[in-house]
């Protein structure tokens, strides 16, 4: 998301990012792998995650999946090569939700949600291609 930071600054688009984590996490998070141009905002219990219709996927079906893309390649440096990285990622994989899938969503300028993508797998993300045609589809209809 931040390699595409002009996309947000072109379309006048505050991005933010919502993680099922605490403060003190999201911040190490952005201390180990910052910066970021954008707010992280942490949602612990899950009750953002969980109103806007996000799921947990099974663990097993998870752990299955990324050994499959391991095993075949689609999935490369699963775990970061910098020492520190690589220890804040399997310190989450013990501690955190890394089960609930996360999602894009466009909000209007009253808080209403206008789309919406909603991630069922760890490789289903919204494209940033599919981001930037909402939003120019939402700009042309305004």
């Amino acid at each position: 998301m931040r390699r595409n930071q002009n996309v947000w600054e072109s379309r006048n688009v505050e991005l933010i990012v919502i993680t099922p984590s605490n403060g003190a996490y999201n911040a190490d998070f952005k201390k180990k792998f910052g910066p970021f141009p954008f707010s992280f905002y942490g949602d612990p219990k899950r009750k953002a995650f969980r109103g806007l219709g996000h799921v947990t996927m099974p663990k097993a079906k998870l752990l299955t999946a990324a050994a499959a893309a391991g095993v075949s390649g689609r999935v490369k440096n699963f775990l970061p090569k910098d020492k520190q990285q690589r220890s804040f990622v399997a310190d989450s994989m013990r501690t955190q939700d890394v089960y609930i899938q996360g999602g894009t969503w466009i909000f209007d300028k009253q808080g209403i949600p206008v789309w919406s993508h909603i991630d069922d797998s760890p490789e289903n993300h919204a494209s940033i291609d599919d981001v930037e045609e909402k939003l120019r589809e939402l700009k042309d209809n305004s």
